[in-house]
């Protein structure tokens, strides 16, 4: 049997993306190159991962076994790799949404003042680890709270909920909204990374259709184009303006609680003092200007 790590690379990028095109996107091949890679995956097992037809790639029972091995050996193959390299010159923030929403400039700017010589850099991957995995990241801004025992995390605050939707939907001239108002229209969930499920109706009906999404920006889309609304934290709406989206706040939902992770065995410099001024930008009213 001879599994290569780009088999796998092209597996959880097919799984991640949905399609083969997206996924060749995503690793800057052609389509063509996936495929083979899927198909040689395939013929190294013995077994079929994944089932197609002209719309959907599913995976099948064999495959979601495969998928998650997948996904453990590329973590591992790259914090082995991480390990390896140089310390770097700056401090990169991964986060799968929006960064810190309103509190990330103050708190780049406390950090510039305290550590001149590392920039703190924040970069958006739409992952679960939000970057850690792939080491694209080291700290990553999570409002799901990571499972994985390699990585250790500190709760840094929490947020407020609020809807978004299309500027000519009738929603949007009303100052705040409640969840049952979005019921009749589809909902944009991104199950992966995303903070809302369908348990924010409970213990009421929930909405019949939901839009499955793979992105914030993909979400926004949709909802500007008016084919669904969408629920998110208030880090979104300060983060992610877009023409033809209304944010409104949500009354009566539970707050988005806010971590920064890391990997357990291997946190980065000057940690602590990150914990510390997220938590004082969380906890810090702004100042009136």
């Amino acid at each position: 049997m001879d599994v290569q790590l780009r088999h796998l690379r092209a597996l959880v990028a097919v799984v991640d993306t949905g399609t083969f095109t997206d996924a060749a996107t995503e690793l800057g091949v052609s389509q063509a190159a996936v495929s083979r890679s899927i198909a040689a995956l395939e013929e190294a097992l013995g077994v079929r991962v994944l089932q197609r037809t002209t719309r959907h790639v599913t995976l099948t029972g064999t495959g979601t076994q495969v998928l998650a091995g997948a996904r453990r050996i590329l973590d591992e193959v790259t914090h082995l790799s991480r390990l390896g390299e140089r310390q770097r010159s700056e401090l990169r923030i991964g986060y799968a949404w929006a960064a810190l929403g309103k509190h990330t400039r103050r708190v780049q700017r406390t950090w510039a003042a305290l550590h001149p010589g590392t920039p703190l850099v924040f970069a958006h991957t739409n992952t679960l680890s939000a970057g850690l995995s792939d080491g694209t990241a080291d700290v990553a801004v999570v409002r799901r709270a990571l499972e994985d025992p390699r990585f250790e995390s500190a709760h840094i605050g929490t947020e407020a909920r609020c809807a978004a939707v299309a500027t000519d939907n009738p929603l949007a001239r009303r100052r705040t909204l409640h969840v049952r108002d979005l019921i009749r229209y589809p909902v944009a969930i991104d199950a992966r990374t995303g903070t809302t499920t369908l348990d924010l109706w409970s213990p009421g009906p929930a909405p019949e259709n939901v839009r499955t999404t793979h992105s914030v920006d993909e979400w926004l889309l949709l909802i500007a184009a008016g084919q669904a609304v969408g629920i998110t934290s208030e880090a979104t709406a300060n983060q992610n303006p877009r023409p033809g989206v209304a944010y409104r706040m949500l009354r009566q939902t539970p707050r988005i609680d806010v971590w920064l992770a890391w990997w357990r065995d291997d946190p980065p410099p000057h940690l602590d003092d990150l914990v510390r001024l997220s938590r004082v930008a969380y906890t810090t009213p702004p100042k009136a200007s």
